[in-house]
């Protein structure tokens, strides 16, 4: 927070959302690097079984800085770049599809440089003509419960609400087979 800002919130002054707070805690994309990174988590004392579900589920993050600016051009095709601030796709960019330009942008910092996992795809028929879209599937929590699971259908690089039969889709529990 700037100087005014952060005096006027600590004041009551103003109210902020996401809240300060929350948001270093569970939006701040730089908790991705320590959540990928297996060895600290040991040393902190997370168990096994955690770790396992961590390595699983997080790709491998890591913090972009001037310094490292050129290793990581060289191997920007395994990177998706993403703000540490950032939200709903704004200022993410896949290694591959990245200009010398906007990657002099990132690698002056601010950014964290995530393993790129290729969307999962779904077959599904739009105004009768198959296609192929990409889903990320989002649960959806309050204190510590899940409230809804839902997926985005998309197409092209980041997930949007502008694709033809894209959106929202419902995810359905299916009973695990004996």
């Amino acid at each position: 927070l700037n100087g005014t800002l952060r005096d006027a919130w600590l004041r009551d002054a103003v109210v902020l959302t996401p809240h300060p707070h929350a948001h270093a805690i569970y939006a701040d994309k730089r908790n991705l690097i320590v959540l990928s990174d297996g060895e600290w988590l040991r040393s902190i004392g997370v168990g096994e079984e955690d770790l396992a579900v961590l390595a699983a589920g997080v790709p491998r993050a890591e913090l972009v800085t001037p310094a490292r600016a050129e290793e990581f051009w060289a191997s920007r095709r395994r990177w998706f770049f993403k703000p540490a601030a950032g939200y709903g796709g704004k200022a993410a960019y896949r290694g591959d599809k990245l200009t010398k330009r906007v990657f002099g942008e990132i690698s002056r910092g601010g950014y964290i440089a995530q393993a790129l996992v290729p969307p999962s795809e779904r077959q599904i028929r739009v105004d009768g003509v198959e296609r192929s879209l990409k889903f990320d599937v989002r649960n959806f929590a309050y204190r510590q419960r899940v409230q809804m699971v839902s997926a985005r259908l998309y197409q092209g690089q980041t997930t949007n609400f502008r694709t033809h039969g894209g959106g929202f889709a419902p995810v359905l529990a299916v009973p695990a087979s004996p």
